[in-house]
């Protein structure tokens, strides 16, 4: 009867752990501009899984937003920017693997996204995602017109939905990556800290001309709880 209740006792605890497991991990970016709070996407389990991993090794800490271009985005997690003399050209800095590419007809560049950055098709036609940097949209507005410009162009015929489009109008975003850059994660808190790094002063090779260096946190069980009540997601 003893191990019976000790039995039962273990399984409703862990019943109670599951049940109050947060829906989704979220994430925290900290630079000297301000920080952020970003959603990590359960729809991309494999960049999802590949951040995290990043981040618990602390891989990415001290590495720089490299890259920056106003109403567009902010580009980091290249490791050879730390400690990086000013003016040297960064971007090429990774860990020896990549991550599949996954495209979700759900998820796109709407501002404020977390994207992940990779090399050209020429070299990589299965648009297999780099290891470790990423970027964040800025974005501006679109209107139908440019929309369906880049429609005929650069999106090779892929239509944008329209409430992607409704989006792209009102917030914004870089509707021309749509379908080929890997979107995983979102900000819902900071975005500001977004906008300030990429209005900074930068070099010919988009580089902030002051170093802006980053500190990546996972944010605690009961945080992501927390955030999911706030943002209305139901674990």
């Amino acid at each position: 009867m003893k191990k019976f209740f000790t039995l039962v006792l273990a399984l409703f605890t862990f019943s109670c752990i599951f049940a109050k497991a947060p829906k989704n991990q979220y994430v925290r970016i900290k630079t000297s501009y301000g920080q952020c709070i970003i959603r990590l996407y359960n729809e991309t389990p494999k960049h999802r899984d590949n951040f995290i991993k990043l981040i618990k090794s602390k891989v990415l800490d001290s590495t720089l937003f490299h890259r920056i271009i106003q109403n567009f985005m902010i580009q980091g997690g290249d490791i050879d920017s730390k400690n990086a003399k000013p003016g040297i050209e960064l971007g090429n800095g990774g860990l020896k693997y990549t991550v599949d590419a996954e495209f979700n007809d759900s998820l796109y560049h709407k501002r404020g996204v977390l994207a992940a950055a990779r090399e050209s098709d020429d070299v990589n036609p299965k648009k297999a995602s780099a290891s470790t940097q990423f970027y964040i949209v800025e974005g501006k507005r679109y209107t139908d017109a440019e929309m369906d410009k880049l429609e005929a162009g650069r999106l090779k015929g892929h239509k944008i939905p329209a409430s992607h489009r409704s989006v792209y109008r009102t917030v914004g975003g870089t509707p021309q990556l749509d379908n080929a850059y890997t979107v995983f994660g979102e900000v819902v808190l900071g975005i500001d800290m977004v906008d300030l790094i990429a209005a900074l002063p930068k070099d010919s090779h988009d580089r902030p001309l002051i170093n802006v260096p980053i500190t990546i946190q996972l944010l605690k069980k009961r945080e992501c709880k927390q955030l999911d009540k706030l943002l209305g997601i139901n674990p």
